[in-house]
């Protein structure tokens, strides 16, 4: 769920022709090296580049495209010193200021990259290539409204409309300033353009029930159930779906997993099963996954990619199964009319909000996120407020959910209670200048610098030791935890939420509800920002929190939040609703075989 959304910062480095100047090398060395480059001759574009730069040093232009070298050989710090090199020659180079941005945004400096494309596009104002890309570093900035503003500039250009138009569809959730309405919109106009470059496949036939799965279905009384990921070996991320799968009823169900990037295994979290069919599609094309969907006849397809995988949804778009379903990592509509169902609960979607889905909505019991973890985890340790003499809030999202409104939020909560600390920890903060931007911002809210614990990320059992030191964790918003809220959980950690404006805004909340902890659901903003000034202020948190921490885990383990089976069983029960063949007319003793 946790970097579902991030973006992609680029898909290749351009590679355009640099103008020449009155003082500039011969043309014809820019020209051979270009004319390499955009062969993938990276190698031999960089060996006649080097001796170039050797003799001509001093020229701009040269020492860009040799920095273009180095970045095409993925020589990125490298290219980073030669492109700041040619720009101390000749700051007006469009090339070098692209060229820069797009090293430090390949290198997730994306703090440097922003005004690396600021520079380029206050040269070049109608780029598209600059305008998305800062858009990229935007987002992961946690700057998703003037992200979505530059892509929107990007996709009126015919070049990159298709592209800027899926990149608004998969960030669009977490926009603090646009509504359901908003999503709903943006995900249809993408799905549009997709679904009419779909027709020109041979294999984007809708789906039909022809008489050989027909025979088929009479033949077995299992209902086949098909699941496609890109993220089946991620075992951090994957809780529920884990949890999920090893629950099913194989007498009842055959289970199909369409892995896209390597299969399920222990380590993941899977417990094989001999009746499972497990297909690698990984390097097939969506028409060649959606056929092979069809072979296997599944009747009802979920996905569990949604908009963390845009690349895939076109499988979906296909139509290889009549009931298409989303489940796990959707957090709002998908825009696509394949797309016949939507799995949530009743904290996520409410009936008032049903409107805004092309899918119908069917529900859960409790959460629709339930979690089994099964993999070792760090014990749990008191809360660090008893050893300090004072809170310690943490937020252990990824940056691009800690947006201005959430960063203005944590520092209203540090001004109201002076005692407290902070701390972040997420990928984004590896980096130096990322982290001097995060401290910026923190202090033109009046912030200081000591208050705050910036932290880089670690391996996966180091990174959950460190709620260890955090006494409650802050959720974000629009763009909720959903494995970040359910790792504090298990380390005893609560969090502290508010009911959103959308799905994405309320996944902690059916969270901390299925967890039996409605109480750390605020109505509000503003009674968010209260509740954690009071808890920070109040002689009494400590006994609370340590008492809490004390009975989180075995108590959670016994809650809905944990209630795996249970997910499964609802799921199941939606699964048989769905099935092209009516259950009910098949014969008790065929549904044992």
């Amino acid at each position: 769920m946790e970097g579902e959304q991030v973006v992609s910062g680029h898909e290749s480095h351009p590679r355009r022709p640099l103008r020449s100047s009155p003082r500039s090398n011969p043309r014809q060395i820019i020209e051979r090296s270009t004319a390499l480059l955009s062969r993938g001759l990276h190698a031999q574009a960089l060996k006649k580049l080097t001796a170039a730069v050797a003799q001509h040093g001093e020229n701009a232009n040269i020492v860009t495209r040799y920095a273009d070298a180095l970045c095409c050989n993925g020589r990125l710090p490298d290219a980073t010193r030669a492109y700041r090199r040619a720009l101390a020659i000749d700051p007006s180079i469009f090339q070098a200021w692209f060229g820069l941005g797009f090293a430090r945004l390949s290198l997730r400096a994306f703090s440097e990259a922003i005004p690396c494309f600021e520079r380029a596009l206050a040269l070049e104002p109608r780029d598209p290539d600059a305008r998305l890309h800062l858009a990229s570093a935007l987002f992961h900035a946690g700057e998703i409204d003037a992200a979505i503003a530059r892509i929107t500039r990007a996709a009126n250009t015919n070049k990159l409309k298709r592209q800027a138009l899926r990149k608004i569809a998969t960030i669009i959730p977490g926009s603090p300033s646009l509504s359901n309405r908003d999503i709903l919109d943006a995900r249809r106009k993408w799905a549009r353009i997709e679904e009419r470059a779909g027709r020109l496949s041979r294999a984007s036939k809708p789906w039909k029930n022809p008489q050989s799965v027909k025979k088929s279905v009479e033949k077995s009384a299992k209902i086949r159930i098909g699941y496609v990921s890109s993220f089946f070996q991620d075992r951090n991320w994957m809780k529920p779906v884990w949890g999920v799968i090893n629950h099913h009823d194989r007498s009842a169900f055959e289970v199909h997993l369409f892995a896209d990037r390597g299969n399920p295994n222990a380590q993941s979290g899977y417990h094989s099963n001999r009746s499972d069919r497990i297909h690698d599609v990984t390097n097939l094309s969506n028409d060649d996954v959606a056929a092979r969907i069809r072979k296997a006849r599944v009747e009802v397809l979920v996905d569990l990619n949604a908009y963390s995988a845009p690349q895939r949804l076109g499988i979906f778009m296909r139509r290889p199964a009549r009931n298409i379903v989303g489940w796990f990592n959707s957090f709002a509509t998908s825009g696509i009319r394949a797309f016949t169902h939507i799995i949530g609960d009743a904290e996520v979607i409410p009936p008032s909000e049903e409107r805004f889905y092309t899918e119908r909505v069917l529900r859960v019991a409790g959460s629709y996120l339930a979690f089994s973890v099964l993999y070792p985890v760090p014990r749990v340790v008191p809360p660090p407020c008893l050893r300090n003499g004072y809170l310690t809030f943490g937020c252990l999202a990824p940056q691009y959910k800690i947006t201005p409104g959430v960063i203005d939020a944590f520092a209203r909560i540090l001004r109201g209670a002076p005692s407290a600390r902070l701390l972040l920890k997420s990928s984004f903060l590896r980096d130096s200048a990322n982290r001097a931007a995060v401290l910026e911002k923190f202090s033109r809210k009046g912030i200081r610098r000591e208050r705050l614990r910036l932290e880089g990320p670690e391996e996966h059992y180091k990174f959950l030791k460190a709620y260890g030191r955090v006494d409650v964790a802050l959720d974000t918003f629009p763009y909720n935890g959903g494995t970040t809220t359910m790792e504090a959980l298990w380390q005893g950690v609560p969090v502290l939420a508010f009911s959103g404006d959308r799905w994405v805004g309320r996944i902690s909340q059916s969270l901390l509800c299925a967890a039996g902890l409605r109480e750390w659901v605020e109505p509000s903003l503003d009674a968010y920002i209260r509740r954690a000034v009071n808890l920070a202020q109040a002689t009494e948190t400590r006994c609370v929190l340590a008492g809490l921490r004390k009975r989180m885990r075995p108590t959670l383990s016994r809650s809905g939040a944990c209630d795996s089976a249970q997910l499964c069983r609802g799921l199941e029960e939606h699964y048989r609703a769905l099935s092209s063949r009516e259950r009910a007319k098949i014969p008790s003793a065929a549904r044992s075989r």
